[in-house]
């Protein structure tokens, strides 16, 4: 090479080519070149890098091929939430969701966007000034993993967008890593020959590639991507972003890759058109898809409908109806869950369904398997439960061997033999034993969870470890691993040197450290979720507070129902539970949320509020922060116990409910002088 500048030129350019190339290649699958041609301008863009490092680029297309291995993932923090999708499984679960928007919108004058619910892992990634700057797992929701030289392994996506249409100059796009099916066999069956054990499904192979610490790993395993949201950082604009289908359109226009098979849908009859024909056709795809997402047009209406604790009001998943395989019953066997819940679940012959072989099936409860008649020696038809959790809905009684015998629910415990109960109401067995070691298993590893306390080093088979040597009979117990004793006992143990036990220590410690509302959902309650100890967090702030609080106070927060509240009461009024949360305080973790800023409001506070129509001065979202901000509680519906009606433009049949019921109506400028 003559000079830096020819060499600098040259790689530039090779850069350029081979940018185009992927983006045929693997978003638009037009290929313009060979494999063989491709190559070797990868191979000369190599060789002209590792010559002149100094020009060395991030968005490179050798960078593609993974980096050193990295000591850890860093967390990011999701500016907006990455919500889960409520699903539905039925037209007229479908048409119920229509009616809600109509009611919340109160106008019929709405669209659909149709777009096929990939079977992947849901990510985040942030562009900046046209170039892919980072990269995260969805976690829980709030915050992720940092995966971003994982994602940058990914062909299909690009490391710089066309310059000629790079809209905005920083924005987050979210999507589905996904594994094309034939990959994912090749990959299994290259495993199966080197006898290591396969992967379930796609979905699971995808989750350990992302979760790499070596990028090089995750290179060797090709995957794909499409995106499917757009959201501009710091407040920025862009005059054609007022829907989900612009959105796509201008993903699409910067180069990222959409998924061609979504439709906008002028009613939920078409959208339910589409449905059916992707049910019809999802066997012809290359990979696996197992329902519809279906979302409302309009941002500004999405705004307006909002969100629950997990879920979008403006987006549902429409999953289709589970495959089906037929097996044999070898047995039925017994599973403690961690609130004591007992599981039977079916022993199966192997059977292959929807990308993966089945060998365990759940049967519910009791009333479950006597209704079915399921017995050792059937052949029984097993779903795919949204094509994910296996399960058996048939005997086929033709097929029944003469020596099959009527199945009896044990009424012992499998694992410690305490005597079974049954709640009066409930289908299900449960073993109340506390310090039953399958429950306490399944405490620990909950408690230590990723999405929970997230302590790391303490897994599964650390916790089966020193639950055998009774090191553990309660969460409460991981705080006092650091004791002398507790040591000395663990360093005994092959394959524990000091350094180990020492990271162990350090990650219990630095769990310490995590925010309330991971606390409340680590300890377990039951029907308690992570979205919903972030509800409880905010309403509460304290663990104090929510110890002390009536079913009644629990069930006055919005989106607390009656289930949920008699079940966190409950919690809290067992002696053994109040001992538990007493040594978990005295351990140091946090008991109390952030302190919310909140602004003294006679008018406002301790009143319910139902917001309706459009406001022109802010959206009904920030509108209901305010109200909370001042002590006030939102409710979606009008009812007696409403105190104001917070009518914008277009109120329709909430406004004529409040007036018919006495509710005083507050117009938007009337809101904003209570809000003083």
């Amino acid at each position: 090479m003559s000079s830096k500048a020819d060499a600098k030129k040259s790689i530039e350019s090779l850069r350029t080519q081979l940018r185009e190339h992927d983006y045929r290649y693997y978003v638009l699958a037009e290929p313009s070149i060979s494999d063989r041609e491709y190559d070797r301008l990868f191979s000369e863009l190599g060789a002209l890098e590792k010559e002149h490092p100094e020009f060395d680029s991030p968005d490179s297309p050798t960078k593609r091929l993974g980096d050193q291995p990295s000591k850890g993932f860093q967390t990011v923090e999701h500016r907006t939430p990455m919500l889960s999708l409520a699903n539905t499984y039925s037209e007229e679960e479908l048409l119920d969701f229509d009616r809600r928007v109509h009611e919340l919108l109160e106008t019929r004058d709405y669209a659909y966007v149709a777009e096929l619910k990939l079977d992947g892992v849901s990510v985040s990634l942030t562009y900046r000034n046209g170039m892919f700057a980072q990269g995260a797992t969805r976690g829980d929701g709030a915050r992720g993993d940092d995966i971003t030289q994982n994602l940058r392994t990914i062909r299909s996506l690009p490391l710089r967008l066309h310059a000629h249409v790079s809209a905005l100059p920083a924005f987050e796009t979210r999507g589905e890593v996904i594994m094309e099916k034939e990959l994912f066999s090749k990959i299994n069956a290259e495993r199966e020959r080197e006898g290591e054990k396969t992967f379930a499904n796609p979905r699971n192979l995808v989750a350990g590639s992302l979760k790499q610490l070596d990028s090089r790993e995750t290179a060797a395993r090709p995957m794909r991507i499409f995106l499917y949201y757009l959201l501009p950082e710091n407040g920025q604009s862009n005059r054609q972003m007022n829907s989900q289908w612009e959105n796509l359109r201008m993903l699409k226009e910067m180069g990222l890759p959409v998924n061609p098979h979504a439709r906008l849908c002028k009613t939920i009859e078409d959208v339910k058109k589409f449905c059916d024909e992707w049910a019809e056709k999802r066997d012809t795809l290359e990979y696996e898809i197992d329902g519809v997402v279906i979302k409302v047009d309009s941002l500004q209406q999405q705004d307006i409908l909002g969100a629950v604790a997990r879920s979008p009001r403006w987006a549902i998943a429409y999953k289709f109806e589970s495959r089906k395989a037929e097996t044999t019953v070898n047995g039925v066997t017994l599973q403690v869950g961690r609130t004591g819940v007992i599981t039977p679940v079916a022993e199966l012959a192997p059977v292959f369904l929807a990308g993966s072989t089945i060998r365990r099936a759940t049967l519910n409860n009791e009333d479950y398997i006597h209704a079915l008649d399921v017995r050792a020696g059937d052949t029984v038809v097993i779903e795919k439960g949204g094509d994910v959790i296996p399960k058996v809905t048939a005997v086929v009684k033709e097929k029944r061997p003469p020596h099959a015998r009527e199945y009896h629910f044990p009424r012992n415990c499998p694992t410690c033999n305490a005597r079974l109960q049954r709640i009066e109401g409930e289908a299900g067995y449960y073993c109340e034993n506390l310090r039953c070691p399958d429950q306490v298993r399944g405490r620990i590893e909950h408690f230590a969870a990723r999405g929970a306390m997230d302590i790391n080093g303490l897994g599964e088979q650390v916790i089966d470890e020193f639950v055998a040597l009774e090191l553990l009979a309660d969460v409460a117990d991981i705080y006092e691993l650091h004791r002398h004793r507790h040591r000395e006992t663990i360093l005994a143990r092959e394959r524990w040197a000091v350094k180990r036990l020492e990271n162990l220590l350090d990650g219990i410690e630095k769990s310490k450290t995590q925010p309330f509302h991971r606390v409340l959902f680590a300890i377990g309650i039951r029907f308690v979720g992570a979205g919903t100890a972030r509800v409880l967090s905010d309403a509460f702030g304290s663990m104090k507070r929510l110890e002390n609080a009536s079913v009644e106070e629990l069930q006055s927060v919005h989106e607390i129902g009656p289930r949920i509240a008699e079940s966190v009461h409950r919690y809290f009024h067992s002696s053994e539970n109040r001992e538990l949360i007493a040594r978990l305080e005295r351990s140091g973790l946090q008991f109390a949320g952030e302190t919310k800023k909140t602004i003294a409001n006679e008018v406002i506070a301790g009143k319910t509020f139902v917001l309706t129509g459009t406001l022109s001065g802010m959206t009904r979202t920030k509108a209901g922060e305010l109200i909370v901000e001042r002590g006030g509680t939102v409710t979606t519906s009008v009812s007696k116990k409403t105190d104001f009606l917070v009518a914008g433009a277009d109120a329709g049949s909430k406004l004529e409910k409040a007036r018919a019921l006495g509710v005083k109506v507050l117009t938007e400028e009337e809101f904003v002088e209570t809000l003083q």
